[in-house]
């Protein structure tokens, strides 16, 4: 039993890979003319949507979505989840269909094969190492938030050791809600981790469950306000995995 799930694990993974990749490459003529100016990226976040639900559903995930808010169309976010997979990407992108965002994330994606390509053009990279590229990040984010498109940040800094159900958070993603003024709005992850963790050898086809929650707004405060958010939003998100957790 066990050789058998170790294979069924090999083949889904690979299978992972094989659906990651082929639609981009399928897609690599109208993908590279939608990155071709910023002005493009609405029908690039189409595309990348499309591409998500290909993921998602090819690898057998479903996900129930329960709401206590309903996106405004157009209005920009500051859209914080929690991170335990490489499935979040794709949830958040499925998740949030009228307000286009841009990802906050790691400079060494760009590393990637073909995927790192479009990362690199088209979401706000960051060297945590760097000061310098921090503070480019807020100049970038204002740019981004000018065009009126949404920023998305998992605001954990990176995806936890699998022990952890909710690690702390970094400044960033509350510092430049306070300093544009975006409401920030907080989605918990639910199942992910046992779906599709980083561990080679688990996870299973099954169903997600994601709860968006109500959004906590900036308008007015200050960064002296950014620890006290930042606590706030993180005991929503962690107070519902907490009941996911509880009821399975």
């Amino acid at each position: 039993m066990k050789v058998m799930k170790i294979i069924f694990w090999t083949l889904w993974r690979i299978w992972f890979y094989v659906l990651v990749t082929v639609p981009i490459i399928i897609m690599f003529p109208i993908l590279f003319l939608s990155i071709v100016s910023e002005r493009t990226y609405p029908f690039f976040f189409v595309l990348a949507r499309f591409w998500a639900r290909i993921i998602l559903y090819g690898m057998g995930f479903r996900y129930e979505v329960e709401k206590d808010y309903e996106l405004e169309k157009h209005k920009s976010y500051m859209l914080v989840a929690n991170h335990t997979s490489m499935m979040d990407v794709m949830l958040m992108l499925l998740l949030v269909k009228d307000n286009p965002f841009v990802f906050v994330g790691k400079k060494e994606l760009v590393k990637l094969p073909i995927f790192g390509f479009f990362y690199k053009r088209t979401c706000i990279m960051v060297d945590r190492n760097s000061s310098k590229s921090r503070f480019e990040v807020f100049e970038r984010a204002q740019k981004r938030i000018n065009q009126g498109l949404s920023i998305c940040i998992f605001p954990e800094g990176g995806v936890p050791d699998e022990s952890i159900l909710l690690d702390e958070f970094k400044d960033g993603a509350f510092r430049i809600a306070i300093e544009h003024q975006l409401p920030i709005l907080p989605m918990t992850f639910g199942d992910v981790k046992e779906r599709f963790s980083f561990t080679f050898f688990s996870g299973s086809p099954g169903k997600m469950r994601i709860k968006i929650h109500k959004p906590v707004e900036t308008s007015g405060k200050g960064m002296e306000h950014k620890g006290e958010i930042k606590h706030q939003i993180r005991e929503i998100i962690l107070t519902q995995l907490q009941q996911f957790e509880n009821s399975k």
